[in-house]
């Protein structure tokens, strides 16, 4: 890359800047500092995503590890553009999700969807482009990941109660998968017809 001065005093950039963890070159005029604008702003993109991750991951309680990983499929998001036209939000929730259905952590979209007070098809939207984007393959949602989440919010008469009524629910829940009875279903109805039938056995 090379600099020259224009006829009005100003500065023109003559040739491509590569980053190496970008994939396209950095193209157009130079502030006063001699850099591209664009990789300015690429930067900065980078670090308020950082910010983002870290805000959604302490309002679901996520680790540090939770935090790392989704920054890593964000530098991929911003190395392949597609956070251009995007929020932000949207894009971050995204690689959130993905690491937390890599590591089967018990959390639904829907969870990112009232964390961040954003439409969940938009959410979804964005997760499934991403996807494609990068080819990956994810596990499918386990039903039983989200039983004792979702028995201990239910309050089922105590602790004992609970317990009783989620190893009923799990049961169950296993029982469907082997009959095909969740094929085609979403976890959330699985799990909330399980946790509706060992409820009523337990009483």
């Amino acid at each position: 890359v090379q600099f020259s001065e224009t006829g009005n005093g100003g500065t023109a950039i003559i040739g491509q800047f590569v980053s190496a963890t970008c994939t396209k070159p950095f193209s157009g005029g130079a502030g006063t500092s001699g850099h591209p604008f664009s990789k300015e702003s690429r930067e900065i993109t980078i670090n308020n995503g950082r910010k983002r991750i870290s805000g959604l991951a302490a309002k679901l309680r996520l680790g540090q590890h939770y935090v790392d990983s989704a920054h890593r499929l964000f530098l991929l998001a911003v190395q392949r553009n597609f956070v251009q036209g995007r929020r932000t939000t949207h894009v971050v929730a995204a690689c959130l999700y993905i690491v937390c259905r890599t590591e089967k952590s018990p959390y639904l979209l829907i969870d990112f969807s009232d964390a961040l007070q954003v439409n969940v098809y938009e959410l979804g939207t964005c997760f499934l482009k991403f996807c494609r984007l990068l080819n990956l393959s994810l596990p499918l949602i386990e039903p039983t990941l989200y039983i004792h989440r979702f028995s201990s919010k239910l309050e089922f008469g105590g602790g004992e109660k609970t317990h009783q009524v989620a190893m009923t629910a799990l049961r169950l829940v296993k029982r469907f998968k082997k009959d095909w009875i969740q094929t085609g279903r979403r976890p959330a109805g699985i799990c909330a017809a399980a946790l509706f039938l060992a409820a009523g056995v337990a009483v």
